[in-house]
């Protein structure tokens, strides 16, 4: 009773600590209860802020702090799907995007337009403004499919693409109809809005990863890098509003401009996600309940009808746009529910039009009443509609989101490839970008098997080494930690640094090796020759030999020379493979050196999981030093070599070293020796067999298989 004296409980809450309180008790709790009737979470959270807000049990007001909130919530999700785009599939489907875009549009607009005239009898200006809601949409189901894991699926970046196009024309024509109301659309308008739309997405696309990449590359304390990226979010949205449209437009280009910045892998993204999915996203979704006013059912019928209307426009007419779509470009029925779960919800754009109508006075009747633009019946009605198209986009969005992820799953466990990465530590100074670089690699189902090794020398051991090893064992695991990832602690004593390298990766039978190169420290021929007699000699696995310069996070491309035949070794797919994970994960683009067989090849590949990638034909080890005319600071250079007598060995990799001591030196790179031992080579595919009539044809089929391998990823 003491404590109930203290504490102000008269509803609504007005103490801000038992406010929180409740807010956080609704986000625990409300996924956990609704997870058991199989209801998506976020529709539990709009539901939950319908109870507990103003037009419910009245715990809670929409004030300004539940709107402040709310507004960074929709900016996230904007922001999230720009930063999860797959670029590669961007460009490669930006037609499709279009074509979307433009159905997802025109549809609720017409048939907004003709509903809006003749069933609820509202003006032709009403009507266009009704009609541009219904054409608009906001991802609410994104974090759906974010869980799922496939925000990379080729239909949620043709939606996610549309979305920019239709949402940016919908908010034109709600600038156009507040200035219409306000006699300012002339010829000076469009000019003035033009320029500025164009001016803004300059800065954001050109100036923002020009500044991303100088602040990351320069400060590396994970908080000051996560207010970094959340200050560019809100400058982005700032810089739309100042341009004349709406806020979300930025977050999303803010997201699109920094993707290459913020690999999929990173620990700045795990941060990113995180704290939007636990906060922000939450309150948004809460905010949105709040509006949710159940007794409009029951004192109005007027708003029945309207909302009803509405509903059924808006989820038919974005139905349509998905069915077209679909149909268009042969998407498959759970592609289709992707599309339409993503398109359907109605949330943000749809509030800024129906408050903004409401809010526009064209009159006053004979009473003195205002005459609105949108009425209370179409205010009412547009909250009844979010609520609905919400709950109907949730539930497709996870059906579809669910039978695609299963169907990955049944792809991956029909792939026998268990891959195992070990990292081999020896300085506190290249730990971090060790593990970001294998955490960037490695398969994305791969949680569990990741292993970092220290190795003690049973001649040099005592107490001080010890705990240091130790130490730096810890930094692993929790960077690793930092990207949701569990990293497996060895420690190992042997007489040779090489042997007890070797043992560890028979024993756990690793698929992929890490080793790092001090910055500082040149790469010499008897280091790679120690390596070779000691490590490469003695076990079978693909080998990473990494010197970061710069966080590879803020690498703009990737320049990767292969040798002639490197495609007749048994671990070209397997290192190549890497490969792709690189360019998915951090979007950076890929530069390939090679010949005209392994090009060919590899575009075979890319027909079917498309990256980022350049061509260039380079067959002649003799000029390996004119590629260093290409090569710019901010790019990495990635050698593929080979172990000595096999078949795509070449004498004058042994002047590697040199080259990159010499010509190199400020730019990060890694020497790859793929697997090669183990197997006849032989038995690879050998294009200069007569007996093979149609080589480019067996060439295409070793594309196909390598591609299944790839789905893994």
């Amino acid at each position: 009773m003491i404590l109930l004296s203290v504490i102000d409980t008269t509803l609504p809450l007005t103490n801000p600590v038992l406010k929180f309180l409740v807010i956080l008790v609704v986000i625990l709790f409300t996924p956990i209860l609704l997870n058991k009737l199989k209801i998506p979470h976020i529709l539990g959270l709009i539901i939950a802020g319908a109870i507990i807000g103003p037009n419910g049990f009245n715990l809670l007001l929409r004030d300004s702090g539940i709107i402040l909130s709310g507004t960074a919530g929709l900016l996230y999700i904007m922001f999230l799907a720009g930063l999860e785009i797959d670029i590669a599939e961007f460009k490669k489907n930006s037609s499709k995007s279009l074509t979307f875009g433009l159905y997802t549009f025109l549809i609720p607009m017409v048939l907004g337009i003709l509903s809006s005239i003749y069933i609820l009898n509202l003006s032709i200006l009403s009507a266009v403004l009704v009609a541009s809601m219904y054409a608009s949409h906001t991802l609410i189901s994104y974090p759906i499919l974010s869980k799922f894991g496939v925000t990379k699926n080729r239909a949620v970046n043709i939606t996610v693409g549309g979305t920019l196009i239709t949402d940016t024309l919908a908010l034109l024509v709600l600038a156009v109809i507040v200035g219409m109301t306000k006699g300012e659309v002339n010829s000076a308008f469009w000019i003035r809005l033009s320029m500025s739309i164009l001016i803004f997405v300059l800065i954001v696309m050109f100036l923002f990863p020009i500044i991303g990449r100088w602040f990351l590359k320069r400060y590396e304390d994970k908080t000051s890098q996560y207010i970094f990226v959340l200050t560019m979010v809100f400058l982005g949205a700032v810089l739309a509003e100042a341009a004349g449209i709406e806020a979300i437009i930025g977050a999303f280009l803010s997201g699109l401009a920094l993707n290459r910045l913020i690999p999929a892998t990173s620990p700045l993204m795990n941060r990113v996600e995180f704290v939007g999915n636990a906060v922000f996203i939450p309150f948004f979704l809460i905010g949105v309940g709040m509006l949710v006013d159940y007794r409009a059912f029951i004192q109005d019928f007027e708003t029945i009808k309207v909302s009803a209307v509405m509903t059924i426009i808006a989820t038919s007419s974005k139905f349509l746009a998905a069915l077209l779509t679909q149909k268009t470009f042969k998407f498959s029925i759970d592609e289709r529910r992707l599309i339409f779960g993503l398109s359907n919800a109605q949330a943000a754009a749809t509030l800024a039009a129906v408050i903004v109508g409401h809010n526009i006075i064209l009159g006053e009747t004979a009473s003195g009443e205002p005459i609105r633009l949108l009425n209370e019946s179409i205010l009412n009605g547009t909250i009844i509609m979010i609520l609905i198209t919400c709950t109907i986009a949730t539930f497709a969005a996870q059906k579809g989101g669910k039978n695609i992820s299963l169907n990955e799953s049944s792809i991956i466990e029909n792939i026998d490839y268990d891959e195992r990465i070990l990292i081999p530590i020896s300085n506190p100074d290249t730990i971090e970008e060790l593990i970001n670089l294998s955490t960037i690699i490695k398969s994305k189902d791969n949680k569990n098997r990741l292993f970092a090794l220290n190795v003690i020398n049973n001649d040099l051991i005592d107490t001080n080494t010890e705990l240091k090893s130790k130490k730096m064992l810890e930094k692993a695991v929790m960077t690793a930690a930092a990207t949701d990832i569990q990293l497996n602690k060895l420690l190992r004593y042997d007489m040779n640094i090489s042997n007890g390298i070797t043992g560890v990766v028979k024993e756990q039978n690793i698929t992929d090796l890490i080793l790092g190169l001090h910055l500082k420290k040149e790469i010499s021929e008897s280091f790679l020759g120690k390596l070779s007699e000691g490590i490469l000699s003695k076990c079978n696995t693909t080998t990473f030999i990494y010197k970061p310069v710069q966080p590879i996070s803020t690498i703009k491309r990737h320049i990767i020379i292969v040798p002639p035949n490197a495609e007749k070794v048994i671990g070209f797919s397997f290192w190549l493979s890497k490969i792709w994970n690189i360019s998915k994960n951090t979007g950076s683009k890929i530069v390939l050196y090679a010949n005209e067989t392994t090009i060919h090849l590899i575009k075979t590949i890319v027909s079917k999981q498309p990256i980022l990638i350049d061509f260039k034909l380079f067959d002649d080890w003799n000029e390996f030093l004119n590629i260093s005319r290409d090569i710019k600071i901010d790019d990495n250079l990635i050698i593929v070599l080979s172990r000595i007598n096999k078949p795509s060995y070449d004498e004058n990799m042994a002047n590697i070293p040199k080259y990159i001591n010499k010509h190199f030196k400020l730019n990060s790179c890694i020497l790859i020796y793929p697997m090669q031992i183990g197997i006849n080579d032989n038995e690879t595919i050998d294009l200069n067999n007569p007996s093979l009539k149609e080589p480019i044809e067996k060439l295409d089929e070793l594309g196909k298989n390598i591609v299944k391998l790839f789905k893994r990823k």
